[in-house]
């Protein structure tokens, strides 16, 4: 379970009673699909004619152009979280961040879902004693991309649901 058991009114828009503003929660839904997009290689190699999860990213994408609405992006990350189901290691994963990324149109709170699977995505291609070393990268890799808009947010996020996230945040 990477959502919280009581939402952090952080992560829930302004209009449905919370603080995130309409152009943070674009930030986010960027920087999922950024986090998946980076890993989705690792699906595409096992399934290269599936093109689910690539299809979610592009849903998170176009949601914040205001090209799809949420909900087609939301089934988006639902497709894509369908074609990791008989999958396992880093192929799985990386389905499953590409469907968290899309889900973030829905709740914001899915942007650490993306990278968290994003990141257990890497440690899995890298069995051979090497997947901490990887996971580590990835995440430093992901913080990296995170505009400064919304750097200290998700940054917090991380401590606050490192725990429920497999404890991939750690530094």
């Amino acid at each position: 379970m990477i959502l919280p058991e009581v939402r952090d009114p952080r992560f829930v828009t302004i209009r449905r009673g919370g603080t995130l503003t309409g152009a943070d929660h674009r930030l986010l839904a960027l920087w999922a699909a950024s986090c998946a997009e980076h890993v989705l290689g690792l699906f595409e190699s096992v399934r290269p004619q599936d093109p689910r999860p690539r299809e979610a990213v592009e849903h998170a994408r176009a949601w914040v152009r205001g090209e799809v609405g949420m909900m087609q992006a939301r089934a988006a990350g639902g497709h894509a979280m369908g074609a990791a189901r008989d999958l396992r290691g880093a192929g799985r994963f990386a389905a499953y961040a590409a469907g968290q990324a899309a889900c973030v149109a829905h709740v914001a709170a899915h942007e650490l879902g993306a990278a968290a699977y994003a990141i257990k995505a890497v440690r899995a291609a890298h069995p051979d004693g090497a997947s901490e070393a990887a996971g580590r990268l990835e995440c430093q890799w992901q913080r990296d991309q995170l505009p400064e808009a919304i750097r200290e947010l998700v940054l917090d996020d991380q401590r606050l649901r490192n725990d429920i996230c497999w404890s991939v945040f750690d530094q």
